[in-house]
């Protein structure tokens, strides 16, 4: 096991793919953010415990990609997108000066 002593900002990279950046924190907690591809399982060992799980080869946590959103909502939020953006344009076209050319 490798122990560092890395300061806020500072990262340390895990061969090609893996960058884990610490970003702070207090005396009692460290704030990191993990860059790694989606393949790999990264996992903090309060949630195996939890689960009773060992952080073993056959363990991985299973995530699975969210279904997303119906067709019916999609066209519903662009919908409200669009008139949200016409009545703003037209509330920029009220507020400017009318020009007259002549």
């Amino acid at each position: 096991m490798l122990k560092l002593t890395v300061k806020a900002g500072e990262y340390v990279l895990i061969g090609d793919q893996v960058k884990v950046v610490y970003t702070g924190g207090s005396s009692e907690n460290a704030h990191i953010l993990v860059d790694a591809p989606k393949s790999m399982n990264i996992v903090r060992s309060g949630v195996l415990e939890k689960y009773g799980m060992a952080a073993d080869p056959g363990n991985e946590v299973v995530h699975h990609k969210d279904p997303g959103i119906s067709l019916e909502a999609k066209q519903k939020i662009n919908a409200i997108l669009r008139s949200e953006k016409k009545r703003i344009r037209e509330e920029r076209a009220a507020k400017e000066p009318q020009r007259k050319y002549g």
